[in-house]
């Protein structure tokens, strides 16, 4: 699966709202070549199913990745 970044990456580039990133890796969103979104965020404790995530990404990067997306 190929991933094009659309809002987020590197520290500093989307405005890291709440200041956890310092790992150089920010929350992310990206689009697919299978026509999905894909997102990169902070872990939260829930149960998922196998093979499933829930994660936290600041209110700028979903913003951002709306804002390309056109939506």
């Amino acid at each position: 699966m190929e991933l094009r970044m659309i809002a987020g990456g590197p520290c500093g580039t989307s405005g890291d709202e709440n200041g956890d990133c310092d790992s150089g890796d920010c929350p992310t969103v990206y689009v697919t070549d299978r026509d999905t979104v894909a997102v990169q965020g902070y872990d939260i404790d829930r149960a998922t199913p196998a093979g499933e995530s829930v994660v936290e990404i600041p209110k700028a990067v979903l913003r951002e990745a709306v804002r390309v997306l056109g939506w």
